[in-house]
């Protein structure tokens, strides 16, 4: 199942608003994310503003297609928009860029013999 992690940076000016957001994201959206295929989705904010995000999916290219055409997602992305720095136009959920994984405990546990 792949892992997706993406980065992103918040305006540092407004960490504090970001945070508020998100403590009760909208039911709609939880609902947009899960139903494009989003599990175990978690975001990560550094004092600076750097975020991390990493979510697992089966798809990710059908995962992001499905958000894209969602009106539920668009909303929340134009809300959004606002706290990011340096996405050039983009939506935040379509311009955030990619880090590749390197290391996953439990897959080298597997392919290493050894249980989890």
């Amino acid at each position: 199942m792949p892992r997706v992690c993406f980065t992103l940076q918040v305006d540092p000016a407004r960490l504090t608003e970001y945070v508020e957001a998100h403590r009760a994201v909208w039911p709609e959206m939880l609902e947009a994310i899960r139903d494009a295929g989003r599990r175990d989705y978690s975001l990560f904010l550094r004092p600076d503003g750097l975020l991390v995000g990493v979510y697992e999916t089966d798809d990710d290219a059908a995962s992001a297609a499905a958000l894209a055409a969602d009106p539920r997602t668009a909303q929340w992305e134009a809300t959004m928009a606002g706290f990011f720095v340096s996405l050039d136009g983009d939506r935040p959920d379509q311009g955030a860029p990619q880090l590749p994984e390197v290391f996953h405990l439990e897959t080298q546990l597997k392919d290493a013999g050894l249980t989890a």
